[in-house]
């Protein structure tokens, strides 16, 4: 049962920090696309 459990929270662990990534890998491309719209409207 605990060789399952921590199987289970690895898996779980895995996928929150692959989540985290890309939520921060789609806010830094957010603000660069944003940064470069602002430097082509100026």
């Amino acid at each position: 049962m605990k060789d399952t459990t921590l199987f289970s929270w690895d898996i779980v662990t895995f996928i929150m920090v692959v989540l985290f990534g890309f939520v921060i890998i789609g806010l830094i491309t957010t603000v660069l696309l944003l940064m470069n719209s602002d430097k082509k409207i100026e």
